[in-house]
């Protein structure tokens, strides 16, 4: 039998490689929206961070987010996502 690839994506957060299913991804839609994606499958230009409040911080004060999606986040927009970020740390 074959073994499978594991498809493997890095954190923008943390720089860390993870299992694809292990991160969340981060879309930017072909509207222009930036919003999160469970299902992975969105139409869009995405990245990928790790469902923990640290690594949005630490992607959003290196400005990894705007970078990796080539458009402006506004603060508003940080807030939603950490949010709905599904592993949300309540400490930080």
């Amino acid at each position: 039998m074959k073994i499978r690839k594991v498809p493997l994506r890095v954190c923008i957060g943390c720089q860390e490689q993870k299992s694809k299913r292990e991160l969340v991804r981060i879309v930017r839609t072909p509207e222009g929206n930036i919003e999160l994606d469970p299902t992975g499958k969105k139409a869009g230009r995405g990245t990928y961070i790790c469902p923990n409040r640290h690594c949005l911080d630490a992607a959003v004060k290196g400005k990894r987010i705007e970078r990796s999606l080539k458009h402006a986040i506004s603060p508003t927009i940080v807030g939603e996502l950490a949010k709905q970020l599904p592993g949300e740390d309540s400490d930080v």
